[in-house]
Order: C-alpha cells, then structure tokens, then sequence
C-alpha cells in the first residue's frame, strides 16, 4: 500500500491515515515532521533545511524530495506508506514521481477524500477546546451533551484565534487554486481513488478501503 492523500483541510485526511497505519502496518510520512526531524539530527539536508527557515524562505523542493527519498529507503516502510502533505502543485506531483520511480517504490493509488465546502467551513470554524478537559469539540457535530458537560464542569469553549471563516476561506482557497489540479493529473495517471468524506468517521473509513480495495 503505498498512497498520496489529497484533500482540502478538515477533510479528515489525519484521521483516516492513522486507521489505515493502525490497521495494516503502514507508516504515514508527513513532510513536517521530516523536516524537524532532518533539523534536530543535524544532517546534511537538514542543515541546509535550517539554513532556509533561518533567512525565512521557504524550503526547496529538492530537499523536502531528498528527505521523502532518504525515508522511504527505511526499513518500516516495506509495508507500505501514505504520503501526507505532499506533493502540494503539479511540479511537485511530477518530481515526485520521478524519485519513485528512480527508487523503485511506485504509487498505487492516491486518494481524494471529497467534502462540501459547507462542511468543511463548518468543521474548521466550529472546532473548539474545553478549557477544563482540554477535549476537542465542535458546536456544529459534537453532541449538545458533550458540550453541556464542558459548561457544567466550568469550562469554556475556546475557539483557536486562526479558526474563523476569514482565515479558513484564505486556506480553502489556496487548496483550491494550488492542489486540486492534482486530481486531474493523479486521473489522468490512472492511480485516483475518489471517496466521500462526509458522514461519520466509521463509514467514510469503510469507503476507503473499498476504495483501496483493502
């Protein structure tokens, strides 16, 4: 099983990956945490990864590619990967597969997990931390129940200051522009798997095996 995940923020890519790393023992490879973890080992790449965060530019492609290539060359990936995060445009779609296939570990699918836009606004601006428990919540799906529990206790509903629809939709809207062209790109190639990603949690996992065929 060796998978990209695409999807619009909040469409529950994270969730379902770590089922699927749970599940059939793959490992989830998020560019994020290479690069802190390039940073903090010191080596080559993450030298010259540090170097670019310090001047406040952006890290190369090159690099972010050379960390997935060192990675995917580790022993726990034999089971299986799923790419989180990355590739992002269609440049990176294509170098990517360029390194894949120079290292012989090829995509065999990459899956779309679809969302209305209504529902994703609603996810990300309705998410909310109580400020007892510390329990994730959302005033639009969580039920009035758990959220009575966190007023009852003395919490509040805390909302984190980059929720709100101003933000969200500027983050949406770079998804849209930046990354959806990849959908047509991973069709074109034969490897797209599309999945509907609402409804509980359960069923949009079942979708995606099915989708996977796993």
């Amino acid at each position: 099983m060796r998978i990209v995940f695409l999807g619009a923020p909040g469409s529950g890519k994270g969730t379902q990956a770590q089922k699927l790393v749970a599940d059939f023992g793959v490992v989830q490879i998020s560019t994020g945490d290479l690069l802190r973890a390039a940073v903090a080992s010191g080596s080559e790449l993450g030298q010259r990864a540090k170097a670019a965060m310090d001047a406040g530019a952006l890290v190369s492609d090159d690099i972010v590619l050379g960390m997935i290539r060192e990675r995917l060359q580790e022993p726990d990936t034999q089971a299986g990967f799923i790419l989180d995060g990355f590739p992002r445009n269609l440049s990176q779609a294509a170098s990517l597969d360029k390194v894949l296939g120079e290292i012989a570990r090829p995509l065999d699918a990459v899956c779309l997990l679809d969302v209305d836009f209504d529902i994703l606004m609603k996810r990300l601006t309705g998410r909310r931390t109580c400020s007892v428990t510390g329990k994730l919540l959302n005033v639009y799906f969580s039920p009035q129940s758990e959220l009575d529990a966190c007023q009852a206790a003395g919490g509040q509903l805390v909302q984190r200051a980059d929720d709100n629809e101003q933000t969200i939709g500027k983050r949406l809207t770079v998804y849209r522009e930046q990354t959806e062209p990849l959908v047509g790109f991973y069709r074109d190639a034969g490897l797209l798997r599309e999945v509907a990603g609402d409804g509980a949690m359960a069923d949009v996992y079942a979708r995606l095996k099915s989708a996977l065929g796993v």
